[in-house]
Protein backbone atom coordinates (compact mmCIF):
# COMPACT_ATOMS: atom_id res chain seq x y z
CA UNK A 1 0.00 0.00 0.00
CA UNK A 2 2.53 2.48 1.07
CA UNK A 3 4.64 1.53 -2.58
CA UNK A 4 1.46 2.09 -4.54
CA UNK A 5 1.46 5.67 -2.39
CA UNK A 6 5.02 6.62 -3.54
CA UNK A 7 4.68 5.92 -6.97
CA UNK A 8 1.19 7.97 -7.45
CA UNK A 9 3.00 10.96 -5.98
CA UNK A 10 6.32 10.58 -7.91
CA UNK A 11 3.71 10.12 -11.01
CA UNK A 12 1.80 13.15 -9.86
CA UNK A 13 4.92 15.31 -8.64
CA UNK A 14 6.19 14.50 -12.50
CA UNK A 15 2.86 15.52 -14.11
CA UNK A 16 2.81 18.66 -12.17
CA UNK A 17 6.26 19.59 -13.33
CA UNK A 18 5.98 18.70 -16.69
CA UNK A 19 2.91 21.36 -16.99
CA UNK A 20 4.55 23.96 -14.94
CA UNK A 21 7.99 24.20 -16.25
CA UNK A 22 8.66 26.22 -19.26
CA UNK A 23 11.32 27.20 -22.15
CA UNK A 24 14.27 28.96 -20.90
CA UNK A 25 13.39 33.06 -21.61
CA UNK A 26 16.46 33.82 -23.15
CA UNK A 27 14.69 33.43 -26.98
CA UNK A 28 12.45 35.94 -25.58
CA UNK A 29 14.44 39.01 -26.55
CA UNK A 30 15.40 37.77 -30.07
CA UNK A 31 13.75 40.24 -32.75
CA UNK A 32 11.82 38.14 -35.04
CA UNK A 33 11.02 40.53 -37.10
CA UNK A 34 14.49 41.25 -37.93
CA UNK A 35 14.94 37.42 -38.98
CA UNK A 36 11.65 37.58 -41.27
CA UNK A 37 12.61 40.74 -42.68
CA UNK A 38 16.06 39.18 -43.66
CA UNK A 39 16.33 36.82 -46.34
CA UNK A 40 19.77 35.88 -45.42
CA UNK A 41 18.75 35.21 -41.62
CA UNK A 42 15.20 33.38 -42.34
CA UNK A 43 16.77 31.27 -44.85
CA UNK A 44 20.15 30.50 -42.01
CA UNK A 45 17.11 29.23 -39.85
CA UNK A 46 15.17 26.98 -42.17
CA UNK A 47 18.35 25.91 -43.21
CA UNK A 48 19.29 24.60 -39.67
CA UNK A 49 16.02 23.43 -39.24
CA UNK A 50 15.93 21.54 -42.23
CA UNK A 51 19.62 19.94 -41.47
CA UNK A 52 20.80 21.97 -44.74
CA UNK A 53 23.62 23.91 -43.57
CA UNK A 54 24.90 25.37 -40.09
CA UNK A 55 23.40 26.26 -37.11
CA UNK A 56 23.68 29.27 -34.56
CA UNK A 57 23.59 28.19 -31.15
CA UNK A 58 19.89 29.45 -31.35
CA UNK A 59 19.19 27.86 -34.14
CA UNK A 60 20.13 24.36 -32.82
CA UNK A 61 18.05 25.08 -29.65
CA UNK A 62 14.82 25.84 -31.62
CA UNK A 63 15.54 22.20 -33.85
CA UNK A 64 15.75 20.71 -30.53
CA UNK A 65 12.65 22.07 -28.85
CA UNK A 66 10.05 21.90 -32.18
CA UNK A 67 9.38 18.83 -31.99
CA UNK A 68 8.24 18.92 -27.83
CA UNK A 69 6.53 22.40 -28.92
CA UNK A 70 4.06 20.96 -31.27
CA UNK A 71 3.44 17.68 -29.43
CA UNK A 72 2.64 19.80 -25.83
CA UNK A 73 0.29 22.79 -28.02
CA UNK A 74 3.48 25.04 -26.78
CA UNK A 75 2.24 24.32 -23.40
CA UNK A 76 5.97 24.89 -22.26
CA UNK A 77 6.17 28.31 -24.16
CA UNK A 78 6.56 31.71 -22.48
CA UNK A 79 3.21 33.97 -23.91
CA UNK A 80 6.58 35.88 -25.48
CA UNK A 81 7.43 32.55 -27.72
CA UNK A 82 3.40 31.82 -28.47
CA UNK A 83 3.12 35.17 -29.52
CA UNK A 84 6.63 35.28 -31.64
CA UNK A 85 6.07 31.36 -33.37
CA UNK A 86 2.44 32.75 -33.88
CA UNK A 87 4.44 35.44 -36.20
CA UNK A 88 6.41 33.14 -38.08
CA UNK A 89 3.80 31.09 -38.84
CA UNK A 90 1.33 33.48 -39.95
CA UNK A 91 4.40 35.08 -41.98
CA UNK A 92 5.85 31.65 -43.26
CA UNK A 93 1.84 30.96 -44.41
CA UNK A 94 0.88 33.65 -45.98
CA UNK A 95 4.10 34.96 -47.06
CA UNK A 96 6.55 31.98 -47.96
CA UNK A 97 4.59 29.43 -48.40
CA UNK A 98 7.74 27.67 -49.57
CA UNK A 99 9.40 27.38 -46.87
CA UNK A 100 6.10 26.73 -44.81
CA UNK A 101 6.02 23.46 -46.91
CA UNK A 102 9.50 22.39 -46.94
CA UNK A 103 8.94 22.69 -42.92
CA UNK A 104 5.92 20.76 -42.81
CA UNK A 105 7.29 17.86 -44.71
CA UNK A 106 10.37 17.78 -42.38
CA UNK A 107 8.25 18.10 -38.95
CA UNK A 108 4.48 17.12 -39.71
CA UNK A 109 4.90 15.12 -42.86
CA UNK A 110 1.48 12.64 -41.63
CA UNK A 111 -0.18 16.25 -41.47
CA UNK A 112 -1.11 15.36 -37.52
CA UNK A 113 0.21 18.65 -36.16
CA UNK A 114 -1.94 20.58 -39.17
CA UNK A 115 -5.39 18.45 -38.19
CA UNK A 116 -4.91 18.86 -34.53
CA UNK A 117 -3.65 23.09 -35.12
CA UNK A 118 -6.57 23.22 -38.19
CA UNK A 119 -8.69 26.03 -36.62
CA UNK A 120 -5.40 27.97 -35.80
CA UNK A 121 -4.19 27.70 -39.08
CA UNK A 122 -6.95 28.78 -40.92
CA UNK A 123 -7.36 31.61 -38.76
CA UNK A 124 -3.60 32.32 -39.40
CA UNK A 125 -4.39 31.84 -43.31
CA UNK A 126 -7.36 34.26 -43.50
Amino acid sequence: MKLQLVILVAVAATVYAKTTYTYTDKWDHINVDEILESQRLLRGYVDCLLDKGRCTPDGKALKETIPDALELDCSKCTEKQKTGSDKVIRFLVNKRPDLWKELKVRYDPNSIYEQRYKDRLDTIRA
